[in-house]
């Protein structure tokens, strides 16, 4: 799942919403209303559970051979997520849709992270939600590892260390790191 040119996606667990509005989210770190969506190749960031904590890693062009190596891992490609299994059973069983907006509605949020997309005006999606379908079987299809661990601290700890680029999500409902 993931949009076609021209297009932006925004990823949610409601099939139901025919027009999005700017708002400032709980988790915002900025005072302005935004509506939020990504491009082609985050799209992959957001197969997951809405409030699902990821870790994402992913080769730049400063990345390291040992960086990629140690922590992307063989066959995982230019790219790996991580999960923790207690999220396991909501991946297997959430329902998530795609909706894809008009992306000239949309810039940038910021330079240096041209791919989250946001929109400061209403935005009218151009068709109905699209159910995403199996999560796993969209990381496959993509050529994603996905990784699975008991707590994503250590994982996130290695990845922000390195030369890969890396996003972290909803991180705030991971499991607390592990003491030592």
């Amino acid at each position: 799942m993931r949009p076609e040119p021209g297009q932006v996606l925004h990823f949610s667990e409601d099939p139901t919403i025919t027009r999005f509005e700017p708002h400032v989210a709980v988790t915002a770190q900025q005072p302005e209303a935004y509506v939020w969506a990504v491009d082609h190749d985050r799209a992959p960031d957001y197969w997951f559970p809405r409030q699902c904590p990821r870790a994402i890693a992913f080769v730049t062009e400063d990345s390291t051979e040992d960086d990629r190596d140690m922590i992307i891992g063989p066959g995982c490609g230019d790219r790996v997520h991580a999960v923790e299994y207690a999220w396991l059973d909501a991946m297997r069983t959430v329902e998530l849709y795609a909706y894809r907006l008009p992306a000239e509605r949309f810039r940038p949020f910021t330079a240096d992270d041209p791919h989250a997309q946001v929109a400061t005006e209403p935005v009218l999606p151009l068709g109905p939600a699209e159910r995403v379908g199996d999560l796993f079987a969209c990381h496959q299809a993509a050529g994603i590892g996905l990784r699975v661990l008991p707590n994503l601290w250590p994982f996130w700890a290695a990845v922000t260390e390195s030369t890969l680029g890396w996003s972290g999500i909803r991180l705030r409902n991971a499991a607390p790191a592990p003491r030592g």
